[in-house]
């Protein structure tokens, strides 16, 4: 199937589950840490260059923002997680938030999480699996920033996370957004949960 990745528009920016669309169609959320490089893996798997707005500072997404794909199917920026300067109360807001989106959320598809790859599995990268566990949610990680690490280093953190995290709904794979590296491997699992028929 052709991309159907690169028709993704902006929709609307979220502060709680209220304000989000209709819960019908299928749906797929992107998460990760501050500075994990979530945003430049959705702009590369959507081959748009602004699509998702990239920051250097720490903690910039501050709400869902909501792609829309065409009229039944999304991608949902969940906020970046991990950063010491974001208030605690706003914090508390976003582990509710989340916690309800993740249990009751009838049309979520599938969790992409990112980790920087020489910074994988921190606590909140745990909760974000643990949510994912158990709502019985596939889950696809993209070991971000793969080329600051030679092939070897590579593979020892595949192994590695692989070791640390052993559940059927989880998978990983290394991922550059520099280098356009494991792009078609993240569209490929993205279209078993958003276009199952088409795959």
């Amino acid at each position: 199937m052709q991309n159907p990745y690169r028709n993704a528009l902006y929709r609307l920016g979220a502060h709680n589950l209220k304000q989000l669309p209709e819960d019908a169609g299928a749906e797929v959320a992107f998460a990760g840490r501050s500075n994990a490089g979530k945003s430049s893996a959705i702009n590369a798997i959507c081959d748009q260059k602004a699509l998702a707005r990239t920051s250097k500072t720490p903690g910039r997404t501050q709400q869902m923002v909501i792609f829309d794909l065409d009229e039944s199917r999304r991608l949902v920026d969940l906020p970046g997680y991990g950063f010491a300067k974001v208030p605690a109360k706003l914090r508390q807001h976003w582990n509710h938030t989340l916690d309800l989106y993740f249990r009751q959320r009838q049309s979520l598809r599938g969790l992409m999480l990112m980790m920087d790859i020489r910074h994988p599995l921190k606590e909140g990268d745990w909760q974000m699996l643990e949510w994912a566990a158990e709502s019985q949610l596939p889950c696809h990680v993209l070991l971000t920033k793969a080329d600051k690490l030679n092939n070897q280093g590579r593979a020892r953190a595949l192994a590695h996370f692989r070791q640390e995290v052993e559940h059927p709904l989880i998978s990983v794979q290394t991922f550059s957004a520099l280098r356009k590296q494991g792009v078609q491997e993240a569209r490929t699992v993205l279209n078993g949960w958003l276009y199952p028929e088409e795959c």
